[in-house]
This record gives C-alpha cells, structure tokens and sequence, in this order.
C-alpha cells in the first residue's frame, strides 16, 4: 500500500487547490493564490500517493506567534483513509508552538476540539444580489491614493500577528478594487472587493464606526456589476455588521467557527465589518 507524501505545493500546484476549494463550494477569487503563496510560500502542504495529489491543508504563518490553517481538503475518492489525519497533523506540526487559528465547519467543532481548538465566535457568510448604485461618499478614495504604509498601520489591529506581506498583494490582487474611508484627513476604514468563481466577494471590511462601514460597502458596490451576486463573511459578534449587510437584502448561506488553539487573539469586533477570507484569516 502507499504511502502518503506530504510536501509544500508549488505556485502552480495551489491553483489546483483552489479548483478543489471551488468544487467544496467555497467560492475562491479569481486571482487568490498568487496573494496566498506570496504570504508563506511553504504554507501549504499537499498530499500525495504516488505522486497523484490527493489532498491538501494550508498552515500558513504570521510573524513569529500566529498560524492559520486553511484549505483543508482530501479528494472525496480517497476519503476515510487517514489521509485527513496525516495531513492535519503535518499542519499542526508546521504551526507549533504558535496560537493557531481556523474557520471551520460548524459541524466539525467537536473534532476540532479533540485537537485543542476552542470556539471563539460565529462567522456568517451572507449573499446577494447587488442593489441599484448610489453615489459613493466623498469621503471614500481608491486606497492606492492613500500612503500604503497607513493602510498597513491601519489593518495591523485587525490581525493577531504581522501580515504585511499578505496585504501589500490582497489590496493590489488583479481584478479586485481595495477603497478607503477618510475623516479629518485621517483613515478610518478599508475595504476590498474581489471577483470570485461566482460573483464577487467583499473582504476585508474595516471601519472604525458603522458610518464608515456603510460608505465603504457602497462604494464597493460601485464596482459590482448591478444584479450580479455578492458575498460577504460577517462575525456574528457584530450586530452593526449584521444589521448592515440585512438592509442590503443580504441572506445567510452558511456559518463557520473561528475557533483557536492557545490564547484567543482581542480583536476590534465593533470595527470588524467583513472578514479578510476564510482560507487565511
């Protein structure tokens, strides 16, 4: 019998894991692995028998203290197997010693736990059709006329470690559109929009007052042809985010677990508006 091989995936390889993420439903952008090797290109392992790859899992890192993990799939043929087992536990191996973190199927907690996970909160991935364009607010800029060292500064709250790397390519990811929101000549809130496999995806949104989420959101939309689908993943713990995203006539599809092994990250949740993206955190 094979055994499986575990190794760090190629640039060309990880589109490969994002053709499987797409067939799992989760919808991948367009252009997103080039933003998530840049990030750790040894950050993702995949799986094979034979040289036939069968599965992968991300473990991505941040700085010197946080890891995601991500992108967890096996071929559904090769399911059952212990392949998930191995490659999990590769991925934990890569990441110890750190605070890990991961959105899960909710359904999936208790396995998650076995392995020392804890919930920390709900995110809800909500969906749509885009409205009518309205003006954008004057206040709202295309991030690129901002310095890019200010947006870095500005997103650095919102993550548990350093992610710089990760954001120079998010907000200039090819096809997307990144804005920002400005008050007195200060930022107060960012956002970026991506086209996907289906529709276009909005992530993160950032915003320092439901004001500016608003005023971000419809800019954003700006860039959306009208009618076509959209999605957005909001923490739960976020009533404004919610109440948002509910008078644009968004509907809920599905909730994954952020949950995290050693110390849960604090994070600005009245300012977390949408999260980045699923597969990195």
């Amino acid at each position: 019998m094979l055994a499986l091989q575990i190794r760090p995936m190629t640039r060309a390889e990880l589109d490969l894991g994002l053709d499987w993420a797409a067939q799992e439903g989760w919808n991948p952008g367009l252009h997103d692995a080039d933003s998530f090797h840049a990030t750790d290109p040894q950050g993702f392992l995949l799986g094979t028998l034979g040289g036939e790859p069968v599965g992968m899992v991300s473990a991505v890192r941040y700085g010197t203290s946080f890891g995601f993990l991500g992108f967890y799939i096996v071929r559904p043929s090769y399911r059952r197997q212990g392949h998930g087992l191995a490659l999990w536990r590769a991925a934990l191996q890569r990441l110890e010693g750190r605070v890990i973190g991961l959105d899960g199927v909710v359904a999936q907690q208790d396995n998650y736990r076995r392995s020392g996970f804890e919930l920390a909160w709900n995110n809800v991935r909500y969906q749509g059709a885009a409205r009518a364009r309205m003006p954008a607010a004057p206040s709202v800029v295309p991030l690129q006329a901002l310095p890019l060292q200010s947006v870095l500064d500005y997103d650095a709250a919102f993550f548990p470690d350093e992610r710089r790397r990760f954001t120079r390519h998010w907000v200039k990811q090819h096809g997307s559109t990144a804005m920002a929101v400005q008050r007195d000549g200060r930022l107060i809130g960012y956002g970026v929009v991506r086209p996907c496999r289906v529709g276009h995806k909005i992530g993160p949104l950032f915003a320092d007052d439901v004001e500016a989420a608003e005023d971000l959101y419809r800019a954003l939309m700006l860039q959306v042809p009208q009618g076509a689908m959209v999605q957005i993943d909001v923490p739960a713990a976020n009533s404004q985010a919610l109440a948002l995203v509910r008078a644009q006539d968004l509907a809920p599809v599905f909730e994954t677990a952020r949950m995290y092994v050693g110390t849960v990250p604090s994070l600005p949740m009245a300012r977390l508006f949408g999260v980045t993206t699923f597969e990195l955190g």
